[in-house]
């Protein structure tokens, strides 16, 4: 596992629960307005954190905190994840992950065994804008798609949740997210805000101005997207 950070306490990360939170490094995507772009772009350059440490700390947690949210990056890119995810669980720790859902066949691996307790789905964009929307020319969203739907078909509770960006979502695009992941139990929405240390467009040409959204643009397109999803919130 490469582990790039360790957030010993977070009131957010996991819904209702006091959990720790684990950064791998690593994506497979660029998105323009990820945050994390130390993580997402120079994974290589970051001072690894032992697993051993990890377990160190989190053995000094049993009884204090509910679960562990396991982030990057994309931690689906790890090939030890399910290793590393029993080894929390079998501490009595909650485990969620967060993925963009590329990874399918992975992510039906973890639930067919029973690792995750909860799943957090990034939803980018539109099909037809995801490309954009995760800088990547020509990407194709069929893993997205099996993972939308092994989700709403599963067990394990979830959510999908969108980082609303000015420049690349517009009302057409919410309903065609809304269509996307239709009868989901739940979906955030939350509004993209400049950290300063953004990974940015890899090519000049498609390079737009990014920004986040008022309030009320923000439950407009609330609204939209609770034609399709009965639960529909505003993170943030």
């Amino acid at each position: 596992m490469l582990i790039c950070g360790l957030q010993k306490l977070s009131l957010l990360d996991y819904p209702e629960k006091l959990a720790a939170t684990i950064f791998t490094g690593g994506c497979n995507f660029r998105c323009p307005f990820c945050h994390n772009a130390s993580l997402v772009t120079r994974p290589e350059k970051c001072t690894p954190i032992p697993t051993d440490e990890v377990f160190n700390f989190l053995e000094k947690r049993v009884g204090k905190l509910d679960g562990v949210c396991i982030t990057g990056g994309e931690p689906l890119l790890q090939n030890d994840i399910g290793g590393f995810i029993l080894r929390i669980r079998e501490l009595g720790f909650l485990v969620k992950l967060d993925t963009n859902g590329t990874f399918p066949d992975r992510l039906k691996t973890l639930l067919d065994k029973g690792l995750v307790d909860y799943v957090a789905m990034d939803i980018k964009n539109s099909v037809e804008k995801y490309p954009m929307t995760v800088g990547i020319e020509n990407f194709s969203t069929t893993g997205i798609i099996e993972s939308i739907e092994l989700l709403k078909n599963c067990s394990v509770p979830y959510e999908f949740r969108t980082t609303l960006v000015r420049g690349l979502h517009t009302d057409d695009d919410i309903k065609k997210i809304g269509e996307l992941v239709k009868g989901a139990q739940r979906h955030f929405l939350q509004n993209f805000e400049d950290s300063g240390e953004l990974v940015g467009f890899s090519n000049s040409s498609q390079r737009i101005e990014l920004g986040g959204f008022t309030r009320q643009e923000i439950e407009h397109f609330q609204g939209i997207l609770a034609s399709y999803v009965p639960e529909v919130i505003i993170r943030g």
